[in-house]
């Protein structure tokens, strides 16, 4: 017998996966729903993004936090770029490699902090994926799947058509040889559309509202207008061959996904964005502004924090030595000298000097 490395790896991940939609499909068949229907698997499967994204919850705070302060490095990063452009041996790069690490450390922040919803979100797309493509064979067999999917729960997934047509383990190149396979491929067509449309449109409102100027004049920001444009047509590519079950947990995905940024972006927004200064606006409107803490307060307390801040500033502006202004050398000669002959002399009336007769 082969070893199955990707299947080993995968197990614990399908298992899982099996556990929530046959939790979801016993739920809703209670409810009265017919066990063998389409939507009743449907529902279960939106019932599966839900509890994955809920869970990721944490993780994508940490996400927008990271983002944050990736953007506010983006400056010193820069710097570090330019003060080795054009460098190209081992020890500037390894110089290089050493200082935006360590500015890394220093902000607590790394590049990979920002993928990772999506980094752990994949292994359970790939598991999902895994499940529907193996429910043919499986119902083929009269066996179940790894876990709670009994071979009674597999028929029924496997005969179950969205709108009595579309099977859930159909995808682009396989719905050709079902019936209503026309039927079939224009259902998988309009979700996959839809499916990359979300994508675009969720990576587009980051892009054009909640980066900060100094951001969008950044190499990330460049990277993230190209990524706007490759991740559709990815999605494109790997869509054809996507079960139609896959396709709807990944655009219910986008959709959360869609909702969630729109929040995040108008109640957290990047500081100097375009959202920030809409934020700003309507909070004036109805009478309140931001502290330098980042919480709402009335607009008097933030006047009179305002106030305090400034007067802490002149007083601390007072206090500073006064810097010496820089002089050329022929003038700073002529103060020496007159210096000089000052201390010579000495003023009347002190020792040096004569008494009047």
């Amino acid at each position: 017998m082969q070893f199955d490395l990707i299947g080993t790896i995968l197990w614990p991940l399908k298992w899982a996966v099996e556990l929530v939609l046959v939790g979801w499909h016993a739920l809703f068949t209670a409810l009265g729903m017919p066990p063998a229907a389409g939507l009743t698997w449907v529902l279960s499967i939106i019932g599966l993004v839900l509890i994955v994204r809920a869970a990721l919850i944490p993780l994508f705070v940490k996400q927008i936090k990271s983002q944050r302060k990736m953007m506010e490095i983006a400056p010193e990063l820069r710097k570090v770029q330019e003060k080795y452009r054009g460098k190209r041996d081992q020890l500037s790069r390894e110089a290089m490699s050493r200082e935006t690490m360590a500015l890394y450390k220093k902000h607590g922040t790394t590049p990979v902090s920002s993928c990772l919803p999506l980094l752990v979100q994949m292994p359970i797309f790939f598991a999902l994926f895994s499940v529907l493509n193996d429910v043919s064979k499986h119902a083929a067999s009269g066996v179940g799947g790894v876990g709670l999917l009994t071979p009674e729960l597999t028929t029924e997934f496997y005969d179950a058509r969205l709108f009595d047509v579309a099977s859930m383990h159909v995808n682009l190149v396989t719905a050709w040889s079902q019936p209503d396979g026309q039927v079939t491929v224009a259902i998988l067509l309009t979700l996959v559309v839809l499916m990359i449309g979300s994508q675009f449109f969720t990576q587009l409102q980051i892009i054009s509202k909640n980066l900060s100027p100094e951001a969008k004049t950044g190499q990330a920001y460049q990277m993230q207008k190209i990524m706007l444009y490759i991740l559709p047509l990815a999605f494109i590519f790997s869509g054809v061959f996507f079960p139609l079950g896959v396709v709807i947990y990944w655009f219910v995905s986008n959709l959360w996904t869609m909702v969630q940024q729109f929040v995040v972006i108008r109640e957290m927004p990047t500081p100097g964005s375009d959202a920030a200064k809409a934020r700003e606006e309507r909070l004036a409107r109805k009478g309140k502004a931001i502290d330098s803490s980042g919480k709402v307060v009335p607009i008097e307390k933030y006047e009179a924090e305002q106030q305090r801040l400034l007067e802490e500033a002149e007083r601390a502006r007072a206090a500073a030595p006064k810097r010496q202004q820089p002089v050329g050398k022929q003038r700073a000669k002529k103060q020496q000298s007159a210096k000089n002959t000052g201390a010579a002399g000495g003023p009347a009336g002190s020792p040096g000097s004569s008494p009047a007769s």
